[in-house]
């Protein structure tokens, strides 16, 4: 894809499968990474791919502002953003408040710490694109997903309103919206409500067109897209990469 060779990219939550998935893609367009993340890459998984990697708590904005000045002196200022890193405790009405209060601090504070303290080096490049991780959640109800969905809403919202912030400065916003992917946290939501594993990936291809669970790797391909050139003329959009689970 046109434009990716030679930036430097930051990807939160990028041990996790979609965030590592488009660090790897990212990657191989040419972009320098640097992954953020809350754990330990004990197993070097960064290295594999050749990503820098920082340990970073998205909710503390010290934690932040640190990992996002040492990314910029490591590898130059950052020209494109992917805020992958969420957390996925679905709750009912019956939510409590710590319950409300993950969600909110990762899924949506986090994502608004990250950018604060990018942005001011996509100005100094002059532009960027930041490119967040909403969902389908983030557009239907689902039964017991209340604290997830909402804040995948935000995300959305969130998306709308920097893009307008930002336009002047030529930095872009969007979100990228997955569907049904096979991943880990798929695999969470089945041992958290004790579902049968394949026959939840059964329900969930009837609900889709197409034919195949996606794996990260197409949602990665939609993340490279936002990010380069051949996206330029997109911001405040919402890019689903659902397999058709919005279209029924």
């Amino acid at each position: 894809m046109r434009g990716l060779k030679g930036k430097v990219a930051i990807v939160t939550g990028g041990l996790g499968d979609l965030g590592y998935a488009s660090a790897s893609r990212l990657i191989e367009e040419g972009c320098r990474v640097a992954i953020f993340d809350n754990r330990d890459d004990a197993d070097g998984a960064a290295a594999k791919i050749g990503a820098a990697s920082h340990r970073v708590d998205i909710t503390d904005e010290d934690s932040v502002e640190h990992a996002c000045g040492q990314a910029e002196v490591e590898m130059g200022p950052v020209g494109i953003l992917v805020n992958a890193a969420a957390i996925f405790l679905c709750e009912g009405v019956d939510a409590t408040p710590d319950q409300w209060q993950s969600m909110l601090q990762v899924n949506v504070m986090g994502t608004s710490l990250v950018t604060k303290h990018i942005v001011p080096q996509m100005r100094r490049l002059g532009g960027g694109s930041i490119v967040n991780f909403s969902s389908i959640s983030g557009f239907v109800g689902q039964g017991r997903f209340a604290t997830y969905n909402a804040t995948k809403f935000a995300v959305r919202g969130l998306t709308k309103c920097w893009a307008q912030d930002l336009a002047p400065e030529r930095i872009r916003v969007n979100s990228i919206c997955p569907g049904y992917v096979v991943s880990r946290s798929f695999e969470g939501v089945c041992d958290r409500f004790d579902l049968d594993y394949e026959e939840e990936k059964r329900k969930a291809l009837g609900i889709q067109l197409l034919p195949d669970l996606p794996g990260p790797e197409g949602v990665a391909a939609g993340v490279a897209f936002l990010a380069s050139d051949d996206a330029a003329i997109m911001t405040g959009s919402d890019l689903v990469v659902d397999a058709g689970y919005l279209a029924k």
